[in-house]
């Protein structure tokens, strides 16, 4: 019974000394560079948030900040880099539309999609835009919808590969509208414009601020937005849902993790921090001019988010049957 007592006793110490030196690390915190880690290359929206919530921070706390580029495997390397570095409050990785439907595209990943990160902030999001060339004879939604229905798997439309967000859009769009389309993948949204310009494919939904500037130049046709109300930068393009298909809505979006046993309080710490940079007019301009919509709120409006969106891409892609390449 003393021995069982003394255990005990050792345990309840051992607990409260694990709790002290956490809670003496969030008082601290940050007394050392932060990484952030990208699962992209230099140069998307991806990085360029990163970059933009980097400096704030490190202008808020004096401390350095990196960016870590490791691109690959449609963001799992980068990702598993994260998931595996300590959870300290020094890594944090930029998470988004893949970090969602990876985890139901492969059989195994080198990560738990749920159990090895923690929410810290949902930091923006972009629509996609369904496009077509300037002189398509598809003038509108209900012309590309009719178009479909009457000729099916004769249309074709561009992608980034297979599980990538505007291929994933599109399969929802398929089935919500009852259309069979053929795909096109490639190797990112470079080339699939390059194409779609070119009259090499007939259609595509990209995400907004890849496609905008080539709708607002008159070399495009936007038919729709997939947001909830219409972009004030594209005020006369019509909403999907406003065009009889309610509800859809899409958007590519960016949020930060870190990874699962980081101490709630420094993640609390982060979330205060990163919503301030969100609410900054130069952050805001940044991002508008990017067509980039910044969010922020609580870590567990994060973590709400996250599961409404594995709900909706994984029943979506189970029921095209889509796999990674």
């Amino acid at each position: 019974m003393i021995k069982a007592f003394r255990n005990v006793a050792i345990s309840l110490c051992a607990g409260m000394l694990l709790a002290g030196q956490a809670q003496a690390n969030a008082s601290n915190y940050p007394n050392q560079p932060i990484r952030i880690v990208v699962p992209y290359a230099p140069g998307g929206f991806n990085d360029t948030i990163a970059r933009l919530v980097g400096k704030k921070l490190q202008d808020a706390w004096g401390q350095p900040t990196i960016v870590d580029n490791r691109p690959g495997g449609g963001t799992i390397l980068g990702l598993t880099n994260a998931a595996k570095s300590p959870a300290d409050g020094y890594t944090i990785a930029v998470v988004g539309f893949p970090t969602v439907a990876n985890q139901f595209l492969h059989k195994k990943l080198t990560y738990d999609t749920n159990k090895d990160f923690t929410p810290v902030i949902l930091g923006a999001y972009s629509p996609n835009l369904l496009v077509v060339k300037a002189d398509s004879p598809i003038k509108s939604l209900k012309d590309f919808v009719a178009m479909a229905k009457a000729k099916p798997g004769k249309l074709n439309y561009a992608t980034a590969g297979n599980g990538t967000s505007n291929h994933l859009t599109m399969e929802y769009f398929k089935s919500v509208a009852g259309i069979d389309l053929t795909q096109v993948p490639y190797k990112g949204s470079a080339p699939m414009i390059t194409d779609l310009l070119g009259g090499q494919v007939d259609i595509m939904f990209d995400n907004a601020p890849h496609v905008m500037p080539h709708v607002k130049a008159g070399k495009m046709r936007a038919l729709a937005i997939t947001s909830e109300k219409r972009s004030p930068l594209l005020p006369d393009v019509p909403t999907v849902s406003e065009l009889g298909y309610p509800d859809f809505m899409v958007h590519v979006w960016y949020g930060f993790s870190a990874p699962a046993a980081t101490p709630p309080d420094i993640v609390t710490k982060l979330n205060t921090e990163i919503n301030k940079i969100l609410k900054m007019d130069d952050v805001k301009k940044a991002f508008a001019d990017a067509g980039v919509e910044p969010l922020g709120g609580s870590t567990q409006q994060f973590a709400t988010y996250f599961k409404s969106q594995s709900d909706r891409w994984g029943k979506v892609i189970k029921d095209a049957n889509v796999v990674a390449d």
